[in-house]
């Protein structure tokens, strides 16, 4: 079983792709349910309210921080 790592055929002049295309945001805005299922917690009111404060604090891109 071969364990080679795959080639890599990057010329001088390739970089990595910048994060924000990376993200794909759809221009809305993100609510406190939005936030609390990416993090893969439940819809709890103690939850719900984690999710506010995260979003008053850090804005619609808490989300990017959770998500991959």
């Amino acid at each position: 079983m071969s364990t080679s790592q795959p080639e890599t055929s990057w010329s001088s002049g390739e970089r990595a792709t910048p994060d924000d295309l990376l993200h794909a945001r759809t221009g809305t805005e993100v609510a406190p349910e939005d936030l609390v299922l990416a993090s893969g917690r439940d819809l709890t009111p103690a939850n719900m309210e984690w999710a506010k404060r995260k979003l008053e604090s850090e804005g619609s891109s808490a989300i990017e921080r959770i998500l991959p």
